[in-house]
């Protein structure tokens, strides 16, 4: 999953095409949290603000957690 900056703010960008700095995490609710945590904002050169977080936290509610993600896989194959 890509994360965007923007002018406008730092948004989920599930076709990889936004334009602005982009940072790449898996597409589960755990690396989300690790990321904002963590280094996101080192990555795309840029300090959160509260209505990013609140913004990319209502999109990690939406995606499968880490053991949610590996069942699905194991499915699969």
């Amino acid at each position: 999953m890509r994360l965007a900056r923007t002018p406008d703010g730092v948004f989920a960008d599930p076709t990889g095409k936004m334009n602005g700095r982009g940072a790449y995490i898996h597409a589960n609710q755990e690396c989300l949290q690790a990321a904002l945590k963590d280094n996101l904002e080192t990555s795309l050169r840029v300090s959160l603000s509260a209505e990013d977080r609140e913004r990319l936290i209502r999109e990690g509610e939406k995606l499968p957690g880490k053991k949610e993600e590996q069942e699905a896989a194991e499915e699969a194959a």
